[in-house]
């Protein structure tokens, strides 16, 4: 509704007056922006944005409906979050799988990741090394990534340079002169990329500071805080919460005394930012640990914590170099496929409303 200029008041009370319309448009339109970007508006306070990533093959991509349409069946609920990645290698943008998670009524969460082929751990930096982002060596691919984002129109969540505190991924702050500056560097290659991609207009994306709940490196110079880009840069908080994955990787770790620290750390880095487990699961070792008991107490210990508003399950199963395997799959067993169904049907857990075949 246009607003009307009262004509019997002096030039300094229509000027106050416009004043306070200006402030309040502007109010409306930052309310509007915020309903915008925000792919979960009225979600419960106790409740728990249900997603996952399903077991997409290789380099985390091969999305389908039918892989997404198992998982539904198999666990008993859908999820409204579908994790997958892009990797640099690729030099792609990811404009089917968004569409078809979009299509399904999901949002799509996706790991863009500066990684090469044959994307292998632990081997320190390669061509999509930090400082040649810094350098401007990949604007281009940027500002096209940034393009089809924006093209894609719709919110979704982007986890970039995931789990940096690590020491096995090749942009982790260990590769960049660790105590000497490698966490400065990783946060002036944040603030370049998302600069970029802001710039061309890709205001739909949802950023998310992803960290490991335990640093690869335990020191005072690779903690959550060092490698924070600030407030202006961040949208969402995440944590990849994990218990044990390899064979010989160590003792059983219930899943409570996982998150608890990790949890008040990186709460600690904004008051108010919304917190998503960005990636949460275990192994099947029976002769370690009750996989059945952890994912239990996982979701039912999950929405005891205010901050987090969404959990996305790690469902993969993989073959290591020492011919064991690592089944994080909710189906890695009967009992743990029993515990997966009857905690996500807890009503706090909240995934898409359609109904799906029990």
């Amino acid at each position: 509704m246009r607003a009307r200029c009262p004509r019997s008041r002096g030039l300094a009370a229509f000027g106050h007056a416009r004043i306070r319309l200006l402030a309040l448009c502007l109010a409306l339109a930052l309310a509007a922006a915020s309903a915008a970007s925000d792919p979960f508006p009225g979600l419960p306070e106790n409740g728990v944005i249900f997603g996952a990533y399903e077991d997409f093959g290789e380099t985390e991509d091969g999305v389908t409906l039918e892989a997404i349409e198992r998982f539904e069946k198999l666990v008993g609920k859908s999820p409204a979050i579908v994790a997958s990645s892009s990797y640099w290698g690729e030099q792609t943008f990811p404009a089917k799988n968004l569409a078809l998670i979009a299509r399904h009524g999901a949002v799509p969460l996706i790991f863009w990741s500066p990684w090469d082929k044959p994307y292998e751990q632990s081997k320190g930096p390669d061509r999509f090394a930090l400082t040649e982002i810094l350098a401007g060596k990949w604007d281009a691919y940027i500002d096209a990534w940034a393009d089809g984002a924006k093209a894609f129109g719709r919110p979704f969540f982007v986890s970039f340079c995931n789990e940096m505190n690590g020491d096995w991924f090749p942009w982790s702050g260990w590769f960049y002169g660790a105590k000497a500056g490698g966490n400065e560097v990783f946060k002036r290659a944040w603030r370049h990329v998302v600069d970029r991609v802001r710039a061309r207009g890709a205001h739909n994306i949802l950023w998310v500071f992803h960290v490991n709940a335990y640093p690869g490196v335990n020191d005072e110079w690779n903690v959550m805080a060092a490698y924070y880009p600030g407030p202006d840069y961040v949208d969402w908080l995440g944590l990849s919460v994990y218990g044990k994955q390899f064979r010989n990787q160590g003792n059983w770790a219930e899943f409570r005394p996982l998150l608890e620290w990790p949890y008040e750390e990186i709460s600690a880095l904004d008051p108010a930012k919304p917190i998503m487990l960005a990636e949460f699961g275990v192994g099947d070792f029976p002769k370690s640990g009750d996989k059945a008991k952890w994912i239990r107490d996982a979701f039912r210990t999950i929405p005891e914590f205010p901050r987090i508003r969404a959990a996305v399950f790690w469902h993969e199963r993989w073959q290591n170099e020492d011919g064991s395997f690592s089944n994080l799959r909710a189906n890695s067993s009967p009992a743990a496929l029993r515990a997966f169904r009857e905690g996500v049907g807890d009503p706090r857990w909240i995934g898409l409303p359609q109904k799906i075949a029990q």
